[in-house]
């Protein structure tokens, strides 16, 4: 197959429902671009929350807007771990039968009773550039890295449509585990059958 992506390495962040947002900063509050990120319409914000599970705290955890219809907060294993929790592996907004978590703002907190995972890897294709790939939407691909540490990553999702752009997401553990960074390029190896 041979084709290449960037890669983008997702840290530990949450996305937030209307409502959600409003009883963390206050009523009427709405997210503050900090950096546009590289997926269409999407960006890091200004707001932080604190994010607690039974044995700890993560503080600062950033709010990735737009925001969404269900509130959704993606960890690392090692950061699920460090403050006590056990997660589900999850395509992003598959939430039901998730664990919830506490989170907490600068006017309020809540408790979320789901949408607390650890998100499968995955690529994210515009319809032009899967078709390039080869691929379409909901494809199961092996990827190999040629990072510091080169290895074959197993059970990639392809997530293609108008709102995406080629961009290979694995979070800290992976990335740390494939010593590859930011903007280095991974290469899809095949279809997987599932």
């Amino acid at each position: 197959m041979g084709y290449n992506v960037e890669v983008g390495i997702s840290n530990k962040h949450l996305h937030l429902a209307d409502a959600d947002l409003e009883r963390l900063f206050g009523a009427g509050h709405k997210l503050t671009v900090k950096k546009e990120l590289k997926q269409p319409g999407q960006y890091a914000s200004d707001e932080l929350v604190d994010i607690v599970g039974p044995k700890g705290t993560l503080k600062g955890v950033r709010v990735l807007g737009p925001t969404r219809k269900e509130s959704q907060v993606e960890l690392a294993q090692t950061d699920a771990r460090a403050i006590g929790l056990s997660l589900p592996v999850r395509e992003s907004g598959v939430l039901d039968g998730s664990p919830g978590v506490k989170l907490v703002g600068p006017k309020g907190e809540l408790e979320l009773k789901k949408g607390a995972i650890i998100a499968l890897r995955h690529i994210h294709l515009s319809p032009a550039q899967a078709k390039e790939a080869g691929v379409k939407d909901k494809d199961w691909v092996t990827v190999k890295t040629t990072g510091s540490r080169p290895l074959i990553f197993e059970d990639v999702l392809i997530r293609s449509g108008d709102a995406h752009t080629r961009e290979f997401h694995v979070d800290t553990d992976e990335g740390n585990a494939a010593g590859i960074k930011n903007d280095d390029t991974v290469e899809i190896l095949g279809i997987q059958k599932k």
